[in-house]
């Protein structure tokens, strides 16, 4: 029996540093949260990069690791529209809905509430803004459909920092309203290339980037993300940041390895630089997730010293299969385990010390 309590004993030792240094104390002080989405992003989309990348991913660098069910209200089978609600307003719904509820009632989201509190609050994807998993942070709608009005719901949301792709939903509209002046006249700046983006040093930011691959885009997600963080944190309270790598998604619907690691090692980048804030400024929590895995994705071959793989693909389309959840600074370990996906919500909010009134 002693021997099994000194076992324990320096097992707890040795597990409280981590501890400390990774998920901070019993009551960590967390000032910001930089919420992180790899669409389509299942285990083997990470792995797949992994090896693409030579045996190494930012992702590596986190010590508190969890599972997400991402099973929609509706379908067995998510999609980004239900999946990301469900981390938006912490209830799950049906597939197509953009931060509604089972009953079509918009709900609050985390993006919303955080404003209300004070913090400075930002989305940053590489696809169109109107698109499912960004709208449901800061719209209310009931079908991912509707881009227009998507469109118009962000002129209403507040949220500070708006960078992605879709300019024609905002001033080439069917009801001729050109929602880019609109937003200069609420104080934004509005941008449309990476490096107008990225000399942004003050104030609000609209910015509209075309939607491209790796290969033409180059690094634009993290140095985008990277803007947006300097943007944010000059608000004293604090800030809340939404990150989508959203095409990792396009290459799982694609059937194309090649197009599915090089979205997951550019999102890996927006990790990496995210983490390296976060470790210097001590007070971000930072969590990175999928809304579903796509394509059914199985690695038959590989070589790490190369970065040679091969695989196979069982559907273009999502899978039911559980997502890693991945978190690194004060309050990580609230994110360990297997949970529902909305979930999430809830582990922000008791982060973040919010009621949602």
């Amino acid at each position: 029996m002693r021997k099994y309590i000194l076992l324990a004993c320096c097992a707890a030792a040795l597990y409280q540093p981590l501890h400390a240094q990774t998920a901070g104390t019993s009551s960590p002080k967390i000032k910001n949260v930089i919420f992180m989405i790899g669409d389509g992003m299942g285990t083997t989309q990470i792995y797949a990069g992994l090896t693409a990348n030579k045996g190494w991913l930012n992702l590596e660098r986190f010590k508190y690791i969890g599972f997400s069910r991402t099973n929609s209200a509706s379908d067995y089978i998510t999609e980004s529209a239900a999946g990301a609600t469900a981390f938006a307003i912490g209830g799950k719904t049906y597939n197509g809905a953009i931060g509604v509820d089972t009953a079509r009632k918009p709900k609050p989201t985390i993006v919303e509430i955080a404003h209300r509190h004070g913090l400075a609050t930002g989305i940053v994807v590489t696809t169109d803004i109107t698109d499912a998993t960004p709208a449901t942070f800061a719209t209310h709608e009931p079908s991912r459909e509707m881009a227009a009005e998507i469109a118009a719901d962000y002129l209403k949301s507040d949220v500070d920092v708006l960078i992605g792709a879709g300019r024609e939903h905002f001033d080439q509209r069917k009801d001729g309203r050109n929602l880019l002046d609109e937003f200069g006249k609420k104080g934004y700046q509005v941008k449309y290339t990476t490096t107008d983006i990225t000399a942004v040093k003050h104030g609000k930011l609209v910015g509209l980037v075309k939607e491209k691959r790796v290969a033409e885009r180059g690094d634009q997600l993290a140095q985008t993300t990277k803007t947006a963080i300097d943007l944010l944190k000059q608000n004293n309270k604090g800030f809340f940041l939404v990150v989508e790598g959203s095409k990792i998604d396009d290459g799982g619907h694609a059937n194309d390895l090649s197009y599915v690691t090089e979205e997951m090692i550019d999102f890996d980048r927006a990790i990496g630089a995210v983490l390296d804030f976060a470790i210097k400024d001590g007070e971000t929590l930072v969590v990175v997730t999928a809304d579903h895995e796509t394509g059914g994705l199985t690695i038959s071959e590989g070589d790490l010293a190369t970065g040679k793989i091969s695989g196979k693909f069982s559907t273009d389309d999502h899978t039911g299969v559980m997502v890693p959840v991945f978190a690194f600074g004060p309050g990580a370990a609230a994110f360990m385990g297997i949970y529902q996906n909305n979930t999430i919500f809830a582990k922000f909010m008791e982060a973040l010390h919010f009621t949602n009134k």
